[in-house]
């Protein structure tokens, strides 16, 4: 080796150029990203001073070249895998079965002391003082579940369940409840049986009875034969008293009257107007006819109309 040579090599050093390829940017991109300081920054810190992991800056977009150029998947699991769905159910259940098992031993746990009772008790069963949630409802609990095995103890006598209601008036005075019913009760039936007697006044003596003797008539007609014949002797007597007002042949067939009439009451025997239902006055009328002459107008009409029609048959006859 020569002179020149060595000193070459071992003093002297040669600045070779630097060669950028496009992977070499990749990698300076990857590298380079914008940082989030913390806004209290004041820029005089010192670099070797040590800094917080809390308080240090993000490094934002420093991987993400990175993350797009790999070929597998970079997502990590945070925490436990999720469990299948049997295991799940099984989880549940065994949860579920112990809260059942605690709530039941904190109610049935009577001798057990009162939790967190270090100061005065309150109506809702809970202590005064600074105590937990978990401490109250166990509180609040046991106070339901002694109430209500007081309540079931004691029975149906010192609850009132079964008994009769008591009403009172204004004045505090037992109402009694069967006799109010039985009153309003035997009001409604008077006050039906006196709608039924006024209803009963406004209806005619002779149609009253009439309709009873119509009633009988039917109660009687169950025993009589089927076909009734004109040697009848019942049938025959009935259409005899029967009186029509414009029977021809009536004034040579009346029978004498009798001193009462159809509703047991004296009838009249002086003469008196006719009418259309043959009814007769009263006993005590005075012969005053106080009508507005309709009866006598109708019967005049009546009259008229039968003659006019027997005259022109007459006429007809003639011709």
């Amino acid at each position: 080796m020569s002179l020149a040579d060595y000193l070459a090599k071992k003093y002297l050093t040669v600045d070779l150029p630097e060669k950028k390829s496009k992977k070499r940017k990749r990698k300076d991109g990857a590298q380079s990203g914008f940082i989030i300081t913390d806004d209290d920054a004041s820029g005089w810190e010192t670099k070797d001073t040590a800094v917080d992991e809390d308080n240090a800056p993000l490094n934002v977009g420093a991987v993400s070249a990175e993350f797009r150029k790999t070929k597998r998947n970079n997502w990590q699991t945070v925490g436990a895998a999720a469990p299948s769905s049997a295991d799940q159910a099984a989880a549940d259940a065994i949860i579920a079965s112990a809260a059942a098992e605690n709530q039941s031993r904190i109610l049935a746990d009577e001798d057990a002391p009162a939790v967190g009772a270090t100061g005065p008790q309150m109506e809702s069963g809970a202590h005064a003082g600074l105590q937990t949630a978990d401490q109250v409802t166990a509180q609040l609990n046991r106070k339901q579940f002694e109430e209500r095995n007081r309540f079931l103890a004691e029975g149906p006598e010192r609850s009132g369940k079964g008994t009769e209601t008591i009403y009172r008036d204004a004045s505090g005075r037992i109402i009694n409840v069967a006799m109010k019913r039985a009153e309003a009760r035997k009001r409604a039936e008077e006050e039906a049986a006196n709608e039924t007697a006024q209803l009963e006044a406004q209806k005619g003596d002779v149609q009253r009875v009439e309709r009873e003797r119509r009633k009988e008539a039917l109660r009687e007609a169950k025993f009589m034969p089927v076909a009734r014949y004109v040697d009848d002797v019942e049938m025959n007597e009935e259409l005899k008293e029967k009186e029509r007002w414009n029977d021809p042949v009536a004034q040579f067939m009346t029978k004498a009257q009798k001193g009462k009439g159809a509703t047991g009451k004296p009838s009249y025997s002086g003469p008196f107007m006719p009418n259309r239902y043959g009814i007769r006055p009263g006993h005590r009328w005075d012969g005053v006819d106080r009508g507005n002459g309709f009866e006598k107008e109708y019967f005049a009409a009546r009259n008229r109309r039968r003659d006019l029609k027997e005259l022109d048959y007459a006429w007809q006859m003639d011709e």
